[in-house]
């Protein structure tokens, strides 16, 4: 057991070494002018990556925003599960995140998905929407990339296939965005 968890952790760390620190930044900036013109943030992904969507919205939206004394407007679209429920029962499981960003989404908000595959078809379509709709798009994805990451305006890769490590990269993007406004309040003036 001693010998997988090493080659466990070997890989692990070649996947966070894979995250390229120039498209992270370019991300923290997106961030940053979302705040100064108080645009909305959308945040969604399904299974761990809906986790990881939740995580963050909590630590942009309490953390950063806590240390800022300004409030960044954020929204994971995995947390309504009852509006969630309604539109996949009504309409098509796909539709869960686009019907949300249909009723909340603007031109200059901010659209940022997670997935591992790059391929989940809902989040494909709510990035199709929001970049026909002017949103700034972002994806997070692993190693295989994907439909998402050909539609998306900025994109980082976790240049691995195995969910596990590559959520765990995307969590790892994701406090490197919070912690980038928390640990550096001046970004927020």
């Amino acid at each position: 057991m001693t010998q997988w968890i090493e080659k466990y952790l070997t890989a692990q760390k070649a996947a966070l070494d894979s995250i390229p620190a120039a498209g992270v930044a370019q991300l923290i900036e997106t961030l940053r002018q979302a705040l100064k013109e108080d645009r909305q943030i959308f945040v969604f992904g399904n299974g761990g990556s809906a986790a990881n969507a939740s995580h963050f919205a909590t630590d942009l939206g309490k953390g950063a925003s806590d240390k800022l004394g300004r409030r960044f407007r954020v929204l994971s679209l995995n947390d309504n599960v009852s509006w969630m429920t309604a539109i996949g029962n009504d309409y098509a499981y796909e539709d869960i995140f686009v019907r949300q960003l249909e009723n909340y989404g603007r031109k200059g908000d901010v659209a940022l998905s997670l997935s591992v595959s790059g391929n989940s078809p809902n989040c494909v379509k709510a990035l199709e929407w929001a970049k026909k709709n002017g949103l700034r798009t972002i994806a997070l994805v692993g190693g295989k990339r994907g439909r998402m990451a050909e539609i998306a305006d900025q994109v980082v890769v976790v240049n691995d296939t195995h969910y596990g490590r590559a959520e765990d990269g995307q969590m790892g993007i994701c406090h490197l965005l919070c912690y980038a406004f928390m640990e550096n309040p001046e970004l927020g003036k």
